[in-house]
């Protein structure tokens, strides 16, 4: 059974030590909460700071601004030991991809005022994008940015935002100026009046997930929250940033693969009916069997995307790719791990049970199933 094989980049010595750091952090502070988050929906605030006090936030974030300098790999990594205990209630891609937003298109003001707070676990980030009427077509986003003076006035709202709860720092899509141009606002709730969160959503799956509506109208925020300082940037600002943000649910999507893979291998070696354990029944062993090649080759299929993202060659092609196939293929192996569990696999208090309410989202948010065949097929 493929496991963790990724990245081949000349510091797997350092890699190595953070997956035992991550993997204790997620075994210690994530997997005794599970339940608990799923009715409260919404980890606990300070499982933010305790994260960054180890450093676990700022990973991807420059020295120079508190973080700890170093690449995707070394996040991907701790979302990989997330998913691997079964956690997705913490919002902790969101706030990577948040952070780095900031790094790659920030001004050198916006870094040094956000990321050390970002890192620390001061802020929690949100990434609002999708709204009532617009999800995977940007082009329907209604939300304005109309400015006063030295301010921005917003109308509008938000759904679907992981961190929605929790966040102290919202990466905003709205249409901006006169023109209308699509841009990114940073909005800090705790200085912005106007701004309001609804409740937490009530999800099928990922239930201990911070998912919330955020209300714009009458907010009042800085023209200096720009990010980068100009209006119109967001569409070459979002665009690199949506192919981190799937090769993180690719990676959340193959550790979850394996997972139910290794949890089914040991119930149907202990689980017995007609006197036999299942593990010794054909149907079950050819099950597991093409449950095991799927995520196999899942697993290749992402070691080659991360490294080719760490070269600078991943394309948004090659992102749609790992996140269609890895994203397909984790709700075909969940499923028919859960089908051998039986009854058992129908009951929360089974993991497999809920990684499958878990894994059918991840087919639609970061961009839908169809959206990322459309993608492929443009690059053919």
């Amino acid at each position: 059974m493929s496991r963790s094989t990724f990245p081949r980049t000349g510091d797997d010595e350092d890699l190595a030590a953070l997956r035992e750091l991550a993997r204790s952090f997620c075994e210690r502070e994530l997997a005794p909460h599970q339940l608990r988050w799923a009715d409260e929906h919404r980890v606990d605030r300070g499982l933010w700071t305790t994260a960054g006090e180890i450093g676990l936030l700022g990973m991807g974030i420059p020295e120079r601004y508190g973080g700890g300098g170093g690449t995707f790999a070394h996040e991907a990594v701790l979302v990989e030991e997330q998913a691997r205990v079964g956690d997705t209630a913490w919002g902790l891609s969101a706030h990577l991809v948040a952070a780095q937003y900031l790094v790659t298109a920030g001004t050198e003001e916006q870094k040094r005022a956000w990321l050390p707070r970002l890192a620390s676990g001061e802020l929690v980030a949100a990434i609002a994008i999708t709204e009532p009427g617009a999800g995977s077509d940007l082009g329907g986003i209604a939300s304005r940015a109309v400015r006063e003076g030295a301010q921005y006035r917003l109308a509008g709202s938000k759904t679907f935002v992981t961190n929605g709860l929790h966040a102290g720092l919202v990466l905003l899509l709205v249409l901006a100026g006169p023109d209308r141009q699509p841009s990114l606002l940073v909005l800090e709730t705790d200085r912005t009046p106007g701004f309001r969160r609804g409740p937490a959503l009530d999800k099928v799956g990922m239930r201990g997930q911070d998912t919330a509506e955020l209300f714009l109208d009458g907010a009042v925020v800085p023209a200096g929250n720009l990010l980068g300082g100009r209006e119109g940037l967001a569409m070459a600002q979002l665009a690199p940033m949506m192919n981190r943000e799937r090769l993180f649910i690719a990676v959340a999507a193959v550790a979850a693969m394996e997972a139910a893979l290794a949890q089914t291998v040991d119930y149907t070696r202990h689980r017995t009916a007609f006197g036999r354990k299942l593990i010794r029944f054909q149907n079950t062993r050819f099950t597991l069997a093409e449950c095991a090649a799927e995520a196999a080759a899942s697993r290749a299929l992402l070691d080659r995307s991360v490294q080719r993202y760490l070269a600078g060659e991943l394309d948004t092609a090659g992102a749609a790719t790992v996140k269609l196939w890895t994203t397909e293929r984790l709700c075909r192996v969940v499923d028919a791990c859960m089908q051998l569990f039986g009854g058992y696999g129908y009951t929360t208090e089974y993991p497999i049970a809920r990684a499958w309410a878990d894994a059918r989202v991840r087919r639609i948010f970061g961009g839908t199933s169809e959206i990322m065949k459309h993608i492929i097929a443009g690059g053919l």
